[in-house]
């Protein structure tokens, strides 16, 4: 298993997630939380409703605010997977 340097906390979860198909982003940010004791990543998160009830406006707020790339041709149901793929 390869060092991933200080950045990456827990490098067996992080290459298990890149395994699986998880950007770097999105491994780090889990492998990251996994290792941190006063983080619980397998917890429900926060209480904003689904995806499928925010209005298309909304949606588009949130690619932009996660810098999503090509959300403008995106349609609703685009705009939920790229945001859940993140």
């Amino acid at each position: 298993m390869a060092d991933h340097g200080p950045q990456i906390k827990d490098d067996e979860t992080y290459e298990a997630l890149r395994a699986d198909g998880a950007s770097k982003e999105k491994a780090a940010r889990i492998a990251n939380a996994q290792a941190n004791p006063d983080q619980h990543p397998s917890e429900k998160g926060g209480h904003e409703p689904p995806y499928e009830q925010w209005a298309k406006d909304e949606l588009y707020s949130r690619a932009q605010e996660v810098g999503i790339r090509g959300r403008s041709d995106m349609n609703k149901a685009e705009l939920i997977e790229a945001l859940r793929n993140h």
